[in-house]
């Protein structure tokens, strides 16, 4: 017997759509407020999994053809680059700047570089809790019947 599914993955459109959404504005969020790379991460691999469940791996893999391995090693190297980069300015490691720039549409903005550590702890925690979910599920299909 065949399932129909077609309310889950519909509802999972709009709902995938709403949880990146809200995972962004924590990620941008974050170094005034509560949330951050860290939290915003871990929604948008909530996402990640969403897709993951509602519809298969192949699907979801062609859909999105990004591999979570390298993701997570690219958002290691981002965090260590944007700790490094203040020792090359006589700084200590991890310190950040900040300034406000008048931006055409948002009017006057600041700008940290905290951000761009911040993507690099998102990038990481995506990558490895969405790793880690595939490795489970791999795991599980061997147990099968």
């Amino acid at each position: 017997m065949k399932i129909n599914d077609v309310i889950l993955k519909t509802i999972t459109k709009a709902v995938v759509l709403i949880i990146i959404t809200f995972g962004i504005y924590l990620f941008f969020s974050g170094h005034n407020s509560p949330g951050g790379g860290f939290i915003g991460g871990l929604v948008l691999a909530s996402a990640f999994v969403l897709l993951f469940l509602t519809y298969d791996v192949e699907t979801v893999s062609e859909g999105v053809p990004i591999s979570f391995k390298k993701l997570s090693a690219f958002g290691v190297l981002l965090a260590m680059v944007s700790g490094l980069v203040p020792v090359f300015f006589g700084q200590p490691f991890l310190s950040q700047s900040f300034g406000y720039f008048d931006l055409p549409i948002f009017g006057k903005t600041e700008l940290a570089t905290v951000t761009i550590f911040e993507a690099g702890v998102a990038l990481t925690v995506v990558g490895v809790v969405v790793n880690i979910i595939l490795s489970i599920s791999e795991g599980s299909n061997k147990w099968k019947p």
